[in-house]
Formats: C-alpha cells, structure tokens, sequence
C-alpha cells in the first residue's frame, strides 16, 4: 500500500456530536456570523463630538452662536428698517398680533402701533396709551424695503421680515433720534462679534506662541519671559484701556479708531492664556513620547508642531469660547463710556451710552434693549465653551 493510500484511509476526525468536523467550503458556510458594530477606528474629533452632542447647553449654545454668526453676517438682510432712519424719538415698542383689523384671526401678522387712546385717568387726569388698533401695519417675509449690499457687494432691498406697505414698524421702540433699537441691534452685532473675534484670535495666537516657547525651552528665557507676563497681568486694565483709547483723536477716521481699540485690547489680553497653555507645555514635555521624539534627534519645532501643540489645543479651543463673551462685556462696557466705538459705526456698548440717566431709563425703559444681546451672546459662548470643556476632557 501505498502512502498515498494510507493518508486517504485515515478517518476525519469529529466533533462532539459524533459528526464529521467540517472542512473547506463547509466550514465556511456554517462559520457564526459576526456583526460589526464600528466602522473603523474613530477619531479624537469624532469623540470629542460624540460626548458633546450629550451636553444639552452646549447643542443650546452652539445654534445661538451660527445663528448670531449669520444674523451678524446677513445683518441688512434682517433688519427690518434703516438703521439710520429718523422717526418718533423714543416711540415705544409696537405690539404684534395674529389679528386683522376687525378683532377676526389672521394669519398674517399686523403691527399696532402704542399711543394715545384718547381717554384720560379718572384720578390723574392723564391721558392713557395702549394699542391703537385704528391702521395696523401689515406685515411679511422677504418684503422690499431699503437698498443695502448684501455681503458687501450684491446690491438688493429684500429683507426677511418687515412691512408690506411701507410703513415704519419699531419691534423694540426707537433712541432719542427715533432709530429703530432692534435694526440697530442687528446692524451692531456685526461690529460687536467682529471686535470680539479679532481680539481673541489676536491673543489666542500670541499666548499660544508665548506660552509653548516659554515652557519648552524653559531656562532663563522662561524666567525672563514669565516676569514680562506677570508685568502685564499686575497692570489695572481698566484705567490703561482708558487712557490708550483718549491718546486717538476725536476727529480720527472710524476704522482706525476701531483697529486701535481692537489693538489696545489685544495687547492686554494674551497673557493669561499664556500662563496657562506654558503650564500645560511643562506637563507635556515629560511625557514619555516627547522624550522619545527628542531621542530620535527631533528639532524642537517639529516636537512642539507635532507633539506638544495639538495636545494643548484642545484647552486653546475652550479658551477661546469663554474669551469671546469676555471682550463682548468690555467692549460693551467700553462703549458705554464712549471709549470703544465711534459713530457712524454702530455697536451694541454704543446703543447703551442712551441709558446713562437714571431718568431716561424711569421714562422709557425699551432703550435697554441692547442689554438682551449681549446676555444671549454671553450665555451662548459660555453654553459652548462648557459643552466643549466637558466633551475634550477624556477624564
């Protein structure tokens, strides 16, 4: 007999069952089947956004900031009436309702109006306001209205809500020149959330660079470094924010004015994330990769590009989100004081220099309707930066 004959005489061996234990195809056919819940190997940012979509603030947070990036940036668009148009001084706020003329429901939104009802106060003697139900305004969406350029270069008249036969509607009342507060709210916003993001992005750049130079090399830049930072958070920024901004002529151009804020803000404001993301790179540079890196002959710029960096920007991130309500509130403040923005620009801390007597706000208090923007601005970056704080932390 032959070996080939002697290997086919061999028995298959078998299962438990007694059976023959399958082979080839048949295994194959009767392998369990296995079901993949992943994908793949998911990311840091697929992580991050997986635990950020549980925190209910921070998904609140991030749709006010795209809504207020867009109004900000389709600012004319939305704006119901010329910024700059002059009506009734100090006219308050009209009344929107859901009914025509005749007291019937309607489906088209008619503005009233609120002034004088012709009847007087039994005791006063006053004459008494309320809704003047007489004319209403009619209202709609995307109704012509006036001529702006939309992004700065397509000219148009179209705006997302407004009157349909022309007529002056003032949602939140007029200033003392009788400037509609809520177009002017809306038009504000842009030079508000614009000074705010320059100088975050300005100071987010310098502390980064600063910061990760200073705690990498360490030595006596470090130490030289870290005195110049301590210089520049023992100063009072409030009265140095004050005579930086008196050194600009009144009779100076508004952009320029409004680089030099942003500038004066700017400089006084990179030091603290400084201080932080150096002691994140001191943390870091021990870490055991790093140590590698620089046993492997590393230059030192691509250990702090490629290793230190994208491990501190996470914390940069976050900062940045709670930074930006900060510099809304100082430029708010700011404005307030007549140090921030000049007119013919328009700011939300500009919209508040009406308010500083205590008598104007007594007698027409709608003129603090710039205080809601920057309360929803505020909670809306602070919302966020919460919402990221929790998703990048892995602890």
């Amino acid at each position: 007999m032959t070996d080939l004959d002697t290997r086919s005489s061999i028995p298959l061996p078998s299962d438990a069952a007694g059976g023959p234990m399958p082979t080839g195809a048949e295994e194959a056919d009767t392998a369990p089947t296995v079901t993949r819940f992943g994908t793949g190997n998911e990311g840091y940012a697929t992580l991050v956004w997986r635990r950020f979509r549980r925190s209910t603030m921070g998904m609140i947070g991030l749709v006010l900031v795209v809504l207020l990036l867009v109004i900000s940036i389709f600012a004319d668009f939305f704006a119901p009436m010329d910024p700059k148009a002059a009506n009734l001084p100090f006219a308050p706020p009209d009344v929107i309702a859901f009914e025509d003329p005749s007291g019937n429901f309607s489906l088209v939104p008619y503005v009233y109006p609120i002034g004088d009802t012709g009847e007087f106060d039994p005791i006063t003697f006053q004459p008494l306001s309320g809704i003047v139900k007489d004319n209403p305004t009619p209202t709609g969406f995307f109704v012509p209205g006036y001529s702006y350029h939309l992004l700065w270069v397509i000219p148009s008249n179209i705006h997302f809500f407004g009157s349909t036969d022309g007529r002056p509607i003032q949602l939140l009342g007029t200033d003392k020149f009788g400037r509609d507060i809520l177009s002017r709210g809306i038009i504000g916003s842009r030079i508000s959330l614009m000074i705010a993001l320059a100088v975050v992005s300005i100071t987010t750049i310098v502390g980064t660079l600063v910061g990760i130079t200073s705690g990498y090399i360490g030595g006596r830049l470090d130490a030289w470094v870290q005195r110049f930072v301590e210089f520049v958070l023992a100063f009072p920024q409030l009265p140095l924010y004050l005579a930086l901004t008196s050194l600009i002529p009144v009779t100076a151009p508004s952009n320029v004015f409004l680089t030099f804020v942003i500038f004066v803000m700017a400089v006084l404001g990179w030091a603290q994330l400084s201080r932080e993301v150096r002691s994140k790179t001191l943390a870091l540079a021990r870490i055991d990769y790093v140590r590698a890196a620089i046993a492997v002959g590393a230059t030192d710029s691509r250990i702090i590009v490629r290793h230190i960096l994208p491990n501190v920007l996470s914390h940069v991130i976050v900062a940045v989100t709670l930074a930006v309500p900060t510099v809304v509130l100082l430029e708010s403040f700011l404005g307030f004081l007549g140090f921030a923005v000049k007119p013919p620009l328009i700011s939300w801390g500009l919209m508040l220099q009406d308010t500083g007597t205590f008598s104007v706000i007594g007698s027409y208090p709608w003129i603090l309707s710039p205080v809601i923007f920057v309360l929803i601005t505020v909670f809306a970056f602070n919302a966020l930066g919460d919402g990221l704080r929790d998703a990048v932390d892995p602890y």
